[in-house]
């Protein structure tokens, strides 16, 4: 079975990350024994890396230097925002677990857009988010593997994502 549309992929890899400044870092590693899973097709990934692993079988490795412009894009100052204090309380009360810097949350904005939002700083303001990916302004360097690749169930298809073990539970 080859990599292609409506097909369930599954990786391991090696990320590293390069700002152009401070050269290649490590950035993170996903094993084979917990592999990433995605729908191949659905954009649930970077463009340039389905590109690259399009057509390879389990066991293939892969290689791709993918630039900032065709991964995540430039890191955006209009992507911080300062959040009222009071939209994150928990039946009305304040939750301090919630409300702590490096903290990542799941937020969706007023066009119902799925976003993930980093604290970093909290003051008589509000609370301070940065909206960019972790990985905005990087250049993206891949290594791995397939790892394995099965067919996408219709519910699946019609969702546009994966279920089940590495993917998304409804």
């Amino acid at each position: 079975m080859k990599v292609e549309k409506n097909k369930v992929v599954s990786v391991s890899y090696e990320l590293h990350v390069d700002d152009g400044e401070q050269g290649k870092t490590f950035f993170e590693k996903v094993e084979k024994d917990q592999p990433h899973h995605f729908l191949f097709g659905a954009g649930n990934t970077i463009p340039a890396l389905e590109k690259a692993l399009e057509g390879k079988a389990v066991g293939d490795t892969f290689e791709v230097f993918i630039d900032f412009e065709n991964a995540y894009g430039d890191y955006d100052e209009s992507k911080k925002a300062i959040v009222p204090k009071a939209n994150f309380k928990e039946n009305g009360k304040k939750n301090p677990e919630i409300l702590k810097v490096g903290r990542v949350i799941p937020m969706q904005d007023d066009q119902g857009n799925q976003l993930r939002g980093e604290i970093v700083k909290i003051d008589y303001k509000g609370v301070h988010m940065d909206f960019n990916s972790p990985l905005a302004g990087y250049d993206l360097y891949f290594k791995g593997e397939i790892v394995n690749i099965r067919e996408a169930e219709q519910e699946e298809i019609d969702h546009g994502h994966v279920h089940g073990p590495g993917g998304h539970h409804h």
